[in-house]
């Protein structure tokens, strides 16, 4: 072997040395959750659960740094109003919604594209059987140029292997990438799971506070057909105009109207909860029940919990994390890659010889062994591919950065409502009181002539109106309390991981 030869042999064990060493060396950039400034509490929690050292632990957090724990099991939150029709709508709405199957069915989508992406972790084996056809040219043989080449039939039945050494972290990156991108989907699911369920429960409460407002207008009707009676009495006894008829006649209608008002938007409510339920209007219907008020407290805890609760920022937490190790991908293409390939089987002229050891035979080189190709101009492509993978990142901290501040604030809406609500329910229910008693008033001097009718219909009117006011407020209280929960993320406490239900879901 001469000098020349001798150095190309031992130059290629250190070359092949080094491409090892660099092997799984990943290019992408360290990844770092954006800092995002949480605040130390919220505005507007109430002044009775401020204080945090009165609440358990599992009420208020602990101040930490925070750590994605989006999985935790939620448990059953609505038990808290510990309402059976409630509970039985949860559970319908988990078994047959459409938006959660076609969550589920996304889950299903991502785990697929993660297993195609650690598929190149590993080598890929094909075998194959059959003949081949082929005529050698007489050129390819050394033959003179009229010489006569015959055609021949070749068997092979031969194993091929393929394997891409992941020089530089190209596929341990993309499996990375792969990997965040099914958290995120499990995450999304999650999202819409809470959703499905605070919205079952925000649907529930609107129908249970229409109800209430039908009781009311039913118990108003009925005053007014009584009142009716009365004024038609002392009109046929000569005491009135035939005036003060006319005006109980006209409330009596305007109440029926309103009640009918009512009654068409329970209808509607009630078509919306079948939906959920995955089911059309036609096979769905709620009994009536008004609603009774919701005395439920959540403790919201500290504000650096919310962002390991909260299932939708999670997901945008992932998709930044994708986005970074697509940075990695994006950097490899710049830098060689290798790929080792070698076929081996056997190969003969006729069936029967075809298995002989004999008619064995293996290929490797250049073209089918080892491949090193090293990018040298592509016009820009992978720069632009980088530039692309680095923007991409940029926009999903952004987005992750918003996502926070929405979360914060969602939380804080609804603590501030349900802290006025507490004081305006009780200020409406002593206006109740205070109507109604006016009412009576009204009622008992114009029977005795002290005044007119007018008076007697506007102080109906106002208990009317504070009734309303009345049932509507307790009604946003309960919906407000379902929107906290919502907006902290579902339930709380300590639990195992809970697993996103299999994909099957959507399948059935």
């Amino acid at each position: 072997m001469n000098k020349l030869h001798m150095k190309r042999w031992l130059g290629l064990p250190g070359l092949m040395a080094a491409l090892l060493v660099v092997a799984g060396c990943s290019l992408a950039p360290t990844y770092e959750k954006p800092d995002v400034h949480a605040p130390s509490a919220y505005k507007e929690t109430p002044q009775r659960t401020s204080d945090t050292s009165a609440l358990a632990p599992s009420e208020t957090g602990t101040w930490k740094t925070a750590q994605p724990s989006e999985e935790m099991m939620r448990g059953e939150w609505w038990t808290l109003f510990d309402d059976p029709a409630l509970k039985d709508l949860e559970r319908q709405a988990q078994e047959a919604n459409q938006n959660l199957k076609a969550a589920a069915a996304r889950v299903k989508e991502a785990r697929a594209i993660s297993q195609t992406a650690r598929a190149g972790l590993f080598p890929t084996l094909d075998a194959g059987f059959g003949p081949t056809r082929e005529k050698f040219s007489p050129a390819s043989q050394f033959l003179p140029a009229d010489a006569n080449v015959p055609a021949q039939t070749l068997w092979r039945a031969q194993a091929s292997a393929s394997y891409e050494v992941d020089l530089f972290g190209r596929v341990s990156d993309s499996v990375k990438a792969a990997s965040a991108d099914t958290q995120q989907g499990e995450a999304l699911f999650r999202s819409v799971q809470l959703a499905l369920q605070a919205d079952v429960a925000q649907n529930y409460f609107n129908l249970r506070e229409l109800d209430a407002e039908n009781d009311v207008f039913t118990r108003t009707v009925t005053l007014r057909e009584q009142a009716l009676k009365l004024v038609q009495r002392r009109f046929d006894e000569g005491d009135i105009s035939e005036l003060d008829v006319a005006r109980a006649k006209s409330e009596l209608a305007t109440a029926r109207s309103d009640a009918m008002t009512v009654q068409r938007l329970r209808a509607s409510s009630e078509h919306s909860l079948a939906v959920l339920l995955g089911k059309t209007p036609a096979e769905f219907s709620v009994a009536a029940n008004p609603l009774k008020p919701v005395t439920v407290r959540v403790p919201p805890g500290l504000p650096s919990t919310l962002l390991e609760r909260r299932p939708d920022i999670a997901a945008a937490e992932r998709s930044m994390a994708a986005a970074n190790a697509r940075i990695g991908v994006a950097k490899a293409a710049f830098f060689p890659s290798l790929t080792l390939t070698g076929a081996g089987g056997f190969e003969s002229a006729t069936l029967g010889d075809l298995f002989k050891w004999s008619s064995r035979t293996f290929l490797l080189g250049p073209f089918a062994g080892t491949a090193l190709n090293i990018p040298i101009f592509d016009g820009g492509r992978r720069k632009g591919n980088l530039a692309n993978a680095r923007a991409i990142y940029e926009e999903d901290a952004a987005n992750y950065r918003q996502q926070v501040l929405v979360a914060f604030r969602e939380v804080e809406d609804n603590l501030s409502d349900l802290r006025i609500l507490e004081d305006q329910t009780a200020t409406q229910s002593d206006a109740v009181k205070a109507s109604v008693r006016a009412a009576q008033l009204s009622r008992t001097q114009y029977t005795e002539g002290a005044v007119n009718y007018l008076d007697v219909i506007d102080a109906e009117r106002t208990v009317l109106q504070s009734q309303r006011t009345s049932v509507q407020l307790a009604g946003t209280q309960a919906v407000s309390t379902v929107n906290l929960i919502r907006a902290l993320g579902g339930g709380w406490g300590d639990a195992m991981p809970a697993p996103v239900p299999e994909p099957s879901l959507a399948q059935k």
